[in-house]
Order: C-alpha cells, then structure tokens, then sequence
C-alpha cells in the first residue's frame, strides 16, 4: 500500500462529517492502489461507494467552508464569487488524477466555469514520495507567475508521467508552460514557502480522512476518485440549483 501514512492536524470539523468524508479514503485508494490503478476496472471498483457519497443528501457545511475563495489564488479557476466551488486534491504521479484533468475538468470548465456557475480550487496533495513532493511545488511555484494551469495541463498530458518529475523535467516543463522567468521558477520551488504551502493543502486533506487521490469536494459534498462525468455535472448542477443558481 503506497499511500502515505503521517499524523496530520485535525481540523475542525465534527466527527460525524470525517465519518461522511472517510469515503475519500476507501475510494479513491481502490482507483489509485499501485497495483490496480491501471487494470481494467479500477475506476469501477471505486465507483460504488463513491457514487453514493455523491448521490446522499450528505452536505457538510463545514466541508463547504472549506473553499478559500480567495481571489489572487493561483491555484484556482473561476470567479472567487461561484455559487459552486469544486476543490480537488490530487498528485501529478496519480494516472486517474491525469485522466480527470485530461477528460473531464476541461468539460467542467467549459460549461460551469466559463458561464460564472463554477470555480475549481486545486490542493497540492502528494502521496507517492519525493517526485511528487518535488511536482507540487513546481506547480505551486508556477502559479507564483500565473502558468499554473499550462504546467497542470502539461504535466498531467498522456504518458507525462512516464517521464518523471526529476528537477530537469521540472523546469522542462516549467517552460513548456511558459513560465517567464525560469530562474525565479527555480527559486520558489525549493524555498520554504513552497514547502509550507505544500504542507497545508496535505494537512487540510489528511484532515478529512483522505490518504489517497483524487479526491473532491463540491459545496461540501464528497465525490471519491476519478469518477464518470456524470457524478460532477449532478453534483455541481444539485449546489447550483440550491445556491439559485
């Protein structure tokens, strides 16, 4: 078992909402576990408790609250006023957080993000040891220059991960995602504010009971692994209608 094992902070949350979350964890291990997350079936394997999780009337307004909203986040798309905030915690090593980012959060953007309804908020979420590490704060210190999304698209692009996430890679891709200025890029990568950055967004998921990617939250709402598309369009469409949207 590859997930990560750490004592995290507690948050405040009540324990019956870490029960609800505790979903994140049983499911999106069972897409992402090293020896399956490629075979046939892995996603369907999570997709039956996750599906339930998405489809209960369980809203947590404490797992709402959760959404920074803050307009100068780097690591967000959508207005910070959205009536939908769907956060994501995800690692660059994880092939079904790639297959999201591939197939299904262009759709999202597409139709909520662009018409206003959605705003996606990234959490840097690093289970699969030092690459990982080392790609969340190379995204982290993308978004420093505003090419956040262009590294993410460029990292989670087919076979990227193949690749690895070694310190020249980083930077390969630093530029393929037209991060102006590389040395800055360098700089931020390695400093302590990266690290604690880094660090945060892992307790705030750790917190939630979540050991295992990817995992999501909309308006307080568990969704569990790289689901079908379906699972996201219902669940931001069933917040918007209750935002009056």
């Amino acid at each position: 078992m590859s997930t990560k094992t750490r004592s995290a902070k507690p948050y405040a949350i009540g324990a019956g909402v870490v029960a609800a979350a505790g979903l994140l964890a049983f499911a999106s291990y069972t897409a992402t576990k090293p020896g399956d997350r490629d075979a046939p079936g892995a996603a369907a394997a999570a997709s039956a408790p996750a599906s339930a999780a998405a489809g209960q009337e369980g809203v947590y307004p404490e797992l709402e609250r959760l959404a920074r909203r803050d307009a100068k986040d780097g690591l967000a798309t959508g207005r910070a006023d959205a009536p939908v905030v769907l956060i994501e915690y995800a690692d660059f090593k994880c092939g079904y957080c790639g297959k999201f980012a591939r197939d299904t959060e262009p759709v999202l953007i597409e139709k909520y993000v662009k018409k206003g309804v959605l705003r996606i908020e990234w959490r840097n979420f690093p289970i699969f040891g030092e690459e990982s590490e080392g790609a969340a704060r190379a995204a982290w210190a993308a978004g420093r220059q505003g090419r956040f999304w262009e590294f993410h698209r460029a990292a989670y692009a087919e076979d990227a991960k193949e690749k690895g996430f070694g310190k020249d890679r980083l930077t390969a891709l630093a530029r393929e995602a037209g991060v102006p200025d590389v040395a800055r890029f360098t700089r931020d990568l390695d400093s302590a504010e990266a690290r604690r950055a880094v660090t945060r967004d892992q307790e705030e998921g750790y917190g939630l009971g979540a050991t295992s990617t990817p995992s999501f939250l909309v308006n307080g709402r568990a969704i569990a692994g790289a689901q079908p598309l379906e699972a996201f369009t219902a669940a931001i469409d069933a917040a918007a209608a209750k935002a009056g949207r």
